[in-house]
Order: structure tokens, then C-alpha cells, then sequence
């Protein structure tokens, strides 16, 4: 990817994978524009990069749950004549029983990973084709491949992520625009600090975790190549391997009854 002149907005990018896809493009000479609800974190990561690596990096604050400033990013978005990759990565997870849950946490899930995601490539890839080159990476995750309980929403909506990158990669054939689905698994972030996921570091062993600095580094080896579904790490791969084949029922069981626990 040539980094001259060309701009990098990233959703969700106050901490975790977002702030390591910054890093590491930032690294590259890419300015970025960083979007998420915490605006004290977002400031501190961009005067970072912009100490580090001497590149520009802006801020903008936004809710993603809440459709007015979808709206408002997706102006952003489409106004941005050197967007090279849109990363959307905002997400969140609410675990527990799908009737324990309040409907307004499971409508604002499927706002953030589903409407505000379709809404932000429908902005940028009007300026992408138009410039022949670009790329969209949507973070979804290993769940994704399997019903996971008291994750149902959850799930569903990274099933939709991967779905929706795939049937977009089909129709761009022949733009010079790339799309991938990010599915990472087990990663340590701040996502397993809230509530309800806390004690996976405890219940699952460290062999089945990731650094979020490697998943950014797979994902970005596999959109070089045209990856449409990338799932970083040999034991994620492994582990969707076996969900999709004559096994995948008795391995979704066991891990559901772990979850379960």
C-alpha cells in the first residue's frame, strides 16, 4: 500500500484492535482519522502517532449506537478525497440470556456492527471507485461461524459482517477496491474487562489468545492478498475448520457449555 497523501479512518479506534490498526499505519505514513465515544483516549492516541511518526491524525467523537451521529460521520466519510481504508471496528458485546438482555442493548448492538458499518461503506465507496483503489476492512470475529448462547445477537451480527464483506467484494470485482472481514478470536482487549467476559481470561487458557498487535499485522498481510474472510492466528483457523466440517456440531456443544459455565 503506498501511504502517500492518503487517509485511514478507523471506528472503535479509542483502545484494543482499533488503536493497533493505528499504530501500525501511522507506522506506515498513513494519516488517520479516529473515531469512538472517548474523546480523552482518542486525543491521547493521536497526539501519540503524530509525535511518533509525524503524520496527521484527527479526532471525531462518536456514538455509533445513536443514528444522528452515524449521519454525521458518514458526511465525514464521503468528504474525505484521500480515503484509502475504512476500518470499522466499533462494536461491543452484551452477554447473557437474548430475553435477559434489554432490547434496546440488542437494537444498539445491531446499530453499531450492522447499520452504522453499511451505512459508512455506502459513503466511502462512491470516492473509491471514482479513484479506482481502496479498502474496507469490517472487524467481525470467530463467532461469526457458530450459534454462540448467551451471544446471540452478538454472533448474528458478525455472521451478517462476513456475509455482507463477501457479496461487496463480489459486486467491486474489477474496481481496484479490496473488502475483508476481520475475524479474530480470543484477543486481549478491553472488550473481556466488561462485565460478563471478565472471567474468559480465567476459564480459557493464555494458548488460545492473541495480541491485538498480531491480529492488525494478519489482517493487513491478508487484504495484500486479496483475503476476503481473514481469521488471524493457526488455532482460530483450526477451530472454524472444525466448526464448518462433520465435527463442527460436538465442538460448537462443548464450547457452548463452556461459555455456559
Amino acid at each position: 500500500m503506498d501511504s502517500t497523501s492518503r487517509t485511514i479512518l478507523i471506528t472503535g479506534a479509542s483502545s484494543g484492535i482499533g488503536a493497533a490498526f493505528a499504530r501500525s499505519l501511522a507506522s506506515q505514513g498513513y494519516d488517520l482519522v479516529l473515531v469512538a465515544r472517548r474523546e480523552a483516549q482518542l486525543r491521547s492516541l493521536a497526539d501519540e502517532v503524530q509525535r511518533k511518526f509525524n503524520v496527521n491524525a484527527q479526532v471525531f467523537p462518536a456514538d455509533l449506537s445513536d443514528p444522528t451521529q452515524v449521519k454525521r460521520l458518514e458526511t465525514q466519510v464521503a468528504e474525505i478525497g484521500d480515503l484509502e481504508i475504512l476500518i470499522n471496528n466499533a462494536g461491543f458485546g452484551v452477554p447473557g440470556k437474548f430475553v435477559e438482555i434489554q432490547a434496546e442493548r440488542n437494537a444498539e448492538m445491531i446499530q453499531v456492527h450492522i447499520l452504522a458499518t453499511v451505512r459508512l461503506c455506502r459513503a466511502a465507496l462512491p470516492g473509491m471507485i471514482s479513484r479506482g483503489r481502496g479498502s474496507i476492512i469490517n472487524v467481525s470475529s470467530i463467532a461469526a461461524f457458530m450459534a454462540t448462547p448467551r451471544n446471540a445477537t452478538y454472533s448474528a451480527t458478525k455472521a451478517y459482517l462476513n456475509v455482507f464483506s463477501e457479496a461487496l467484494q463480489d459486486e467491486l470485482k474489477g474496481t481496484g477496491i479490496r473488502v475483508q472481514a476481520l475475524c479474530p478470536g480470543l484477543t486481549h482487549t478491553e472488550f473481556h474487562d466488561h462485565p460478563g467476559y471478565e472471567d474468559y481470561k480465567r476459564r480459557i487458557p493464555e494458548f488460545f489468545w492473541m495480541q491485538a498487535e498480531d491480529v492488525v499485522r494478519e489482517s493487513l498481510d491478508a487484504l495484500k492478498k486479496g483475503r476476503v474472510i481473514c481469521i488471524p492466528g493457526f488455532k482460530n483457523r483450526l477451530i472454524v475448520a472444525i466448526i464448518r466440517n462433520w465435527l463442527g456440531a460436538l465442538a460448537a456443544k462443548a464450547l457452548a457449555a463452556r461459555l455456559r459455565q
